[in-house]
């Protein structure tokens, strides 16, 4: 019989037995696998399935039925399995190799089985101290195996029930230590509190684990938590609310269950108030996480509250004079006396416009008149970015809001404002609805506000469009510079970025006309752009403009996948940029990392004081303190093992990652594969953050596709009603 895609499928199922050789695909939640295997007569065998905890050199029992894939050959679908310890010397080598234990890798794991063969697991259980008598094996190593070995015998029946249910061994630590002994009859009573009451567990790890506790589609628990998760994953795709037709088809979808199903569920949220509901002319009901509805009513009236007050910290920089000699366009000359006639103003342009210049003369005012002035933005680069620029300090909105850990808020808030003074806020396309409203609760009425940012940037990785709404509303002064300074043979970065924001194609540069900033190189084949990516970057740009080419030099990719994506090309630029270090290092699922590798933060970590974009490198790995140390522009941060999970080799990230910061040269692949993000202000967005070298290698087609295509994906939330309402009142 056939599948959905074509694919056939034996209706018979099957049982075979064999020992795991390669986790050849796991999914970013290690829920999903493609494992090849040997059977029992030799002969390797694909599989694929909820596989978790599943790890090389493991004794498997699949069952499941053989489905001729149509890319991929023969394979079985795997439907149920169990898994025991490996027997033989080579699976138990690729056993101890797999991250079983933090701090054993491949080198590690040859040198203990080659000295006790088979009888390796016994001698771990059995007699550990004989690991000293193994050469190469020093003692602080040797302590940190035994402790994770004693640690791993001591869960080992715990372990297996906990298999049974596709947990893998990066989650075992996190869940025992949660539920303790309990937890095989906590997971079948709710797997899907898992998702709440375990750190790195979400819905759809969860929703793994129940199907293997025998948990249906339509079970309560799972409705319940899937409307949370479909809440989770609006925000994700920058949404505020959603029209209530559009949220049931939405959850429908998410979760694979009728749309009566979906009602129902979204029925039962709205009465046990885990969801809102609100009418709006424009949209019907929309339906809301009760908590972001309240953020989105209360940036408007927190602003309002700004603007109401009568005097606000910027009005002395008025009285101070321009210097005569300046060369100010009146737009600019406009934009400064603008922050002194209102408490809140918004500041915008394109690149090479002056909108450091107007920043520079309202902090020199403010110095004359002794007003005082803080710098910041929303992520960390685009701080250091600002104090460039400005030679001002700046800092994080975070770390100006100052996180306090154990009480899981911000220090400065509404009962705790900030002092008065005048606030800059650089690279605001950036700020989501969380954000805004955080910082808005801290300002204290007598403050001013300059908000500077570009809107034709893509928007915010979190909900909202805030920067874009604030403009359209009218609540407030805009100033927007439109006058291009940086001109003249340096400027081909600036005019790609201006013609592409136009409408209109980059110019592609004439041979041999000298060295420029900015190049256009045609490539149509994703392997051939990987190859010539790989070469200006390890080679050419170095050799040339003499940068480095790790800390100087930033790939950034439309996606993730494909041959040209973040994933395919950290790989590859990792093993030709950082190739000394192939041993000191870990492995986190798929990913790879080695001391000296350049790495980005994914999630915001509060407690560590790290951020989603945060940039930074891997200084040490530490296997007998199961920790590794991240160096972010001179300060360290420790991570567990258990916490890798939030990072990922940055030596390629994509456009939306790179917001906020600005890199020394930037090399962009633009292939018609990219279609679903060929988009205008993503490719404006990526030609803006070069400094000095920008380098486009992709297809006429696909740089047309995203120049054409104007259109932005629609975000749904009332704010700017709510904004426009306030302005009316």
């Amino acid at each position: 019989m056939n599948n959905s895609n074509g694919n056939t499928i034996s209706p018979v199922a099957h049982t075979i037995a064999g020992e795991v050789e390669k986790i050849l695909y796991s999914s970013e939640d290690a829920s999903y696998c493609v494992v090849r295997f040997l059977d029992e007569d030799g002969n390797q065998v694909c599989a694929r399935g909820a596989l978790g905890g599943i790890a090389p050199g493991q004794h498997v029992v699949f069952t499941g039925r053989w489905e001729n894939h149509k890319e991929y050959g023969r394979q079985l679908k795997v439907e149920n399995y169990s898994v025991t310890p490996p027997v033989t010397a080579e699976g138990i080598q690729r056993y101890l190799a797999s991250g079983i234990l933090p701090g054993i890798g491949g080198k590690t794991a040859k040198l203990i089985v080659d000295h006790f063969g088979r009888e390796t697991l016994h001698i771990l259980d059995t007699a550990p101290k004989k690991l000293k008598d193994i050469p190469g094996l020093g003692k602080k190593k040797i302590d940190a195996i035994r402790k994770a070995w004693q640690e791993n015998n001591d869960q080992r029946t715990l372990r297996l029930q906990l298999e049974s249910f596709g947990i893998t061994p990066a989650y075992f630590k996190r869940i025992t230590e949660c539920y303790g002994d309990e937890a095989p009859e906590k997971i079948r009573d709710n797997p899907y509190a898992l998702a709440s009451d375990v750190k790195g567990i979400g819905f759809l790890l969860a929703d793994r684990i129940a199907e293997k506790a025998g948990i249906g589609k339509n079970n309560p628990n799972r409705m319940d938590a899937g409307i949370k998760y479909s809440f989770e994953q609006m925000k994700l795709t920058g949404h505020i609310c959603m029209p209530e037709h559009e949220f049931i088809g939405y959850v429908a979808n998410l979760l694979s269950v009728e749309e009566t199903v979906a009602e129902n569920a979204l029925r039962n949220a709205l009465l046990a108030g885990k969801a809102e509901r609100i009418p709006s002319p424009e949209f019907g009901n929309v339906i809301y996480e009760p908590v972001m509805m309240r953020l989105e009513n209360e940036l408007p009236f927190r602003i309002s509250l700004l603007l109401r007050a009568q005097k606000h910290a910027a009005l002395p920089i008025l009285n101070v004079p321009t210097p005569p000699d300046s060369t100010f366009s009146q737009e600019q000359i406009n934009a400064v006396n603008c922050t002194g006639k209102s408490a809140f103003s918004i500041l915008t342009g394109g690149p090479g416009v002056g909108k450091t210049t107007v920043i520079s003369e309202i902090t020199r005012r403010a110095g004359i008149a002794k007003v005082p002035v803080t710098l910041a933005a929303p992520t960390g680069r685009a701080a250091k970015r600002m104090e460039e620029t400005t030679g001002r300090e700046a800092q994080t909105i975070h770390r100006l809001l100052k996180w306090d850990p154990i009480k899981k808020g911000f220090v400065h808030n509404k009962s705790n404002p900030l002092p008065t003074g005048i606030y800059i806020i650089d690279e605001t396309s950036m700020l989501d609805i969380l954000l805004a409203v955080a910082l808005f609760r801290a300002i204290p009425q007598g403050a001013t506000v300059l908000l500077a940012g570009d809107p034709d940037q893509l928007p915010s990785v979190g909900p909202g469009n805030v920067l874009n709404d604030l403009i359209d509303s009218g609540i407030c002064p805009v100033s927007r510079l439109t006058k291009i300074f940086r001109q003249g043979n340096g400027s081909g970065i600036i005019r790609a970025a201006h013609a592409v924001n136009a409408g209109f194609l980059p110019e592609r540069p004439v041979a041999n006309d000298g060295i420029r900033d900015f190049y256009w190189i045609e490539k149509e084949e994703p392997e051939e752009t990987a190859d010539v990516i790989e070469r200006l970057i390890a080679d050419r740009i170095p050799a040339r403009f003499g940068l480095d080419p790790v800390r100087d030099i930033q790939l950034l990719c439309p996606m993730n996948r494909g041959l040209a994506g973040t994933i395919a090309m950290n790989s590859r630029l990792q093993a030709i940029l950082n190739p000394a270090n192939g041993s000191q290092g870990f492995s986190s699922g798929e990913r790879k990392f080695l001391c000296g590798d350049k790495v980005m933060q994914t999630v915001n970590n509060y407690d560590k004081n790290v951020f989603n974009g945060d940039m930074g490198f891997l200084q040490s790995v530490e296997y007998g303190e199961n920790r590794f140390v991240v160096d972010y522009d001179g300060r360290e941060v420790e991570y567990s093992f258990d916490d890798a999970d939030q990072l990922v080799p940055a030596y390629a990230v994509t456009v939306h990652k790179s917001q906020g910061c600005e890199f020394p040269a930037v090399v962009m692949p633009m292939l018609s594969q990219h279609y679903m993000m060929l988009q205008r202000n993503l490719l404006y967005t990526g030609i803006t953050r070069a400094k000095k070298l920008m380098i486009l290698v992709g297809s006429y087609k696909a740089v047309s596709m995203a120049v054409r295509n104007a259109v932005r994906t629609p975000r749904y939330s009332l704010l700017l009603d709510k904004l426009k309402r306030e302005v009316v009142s």
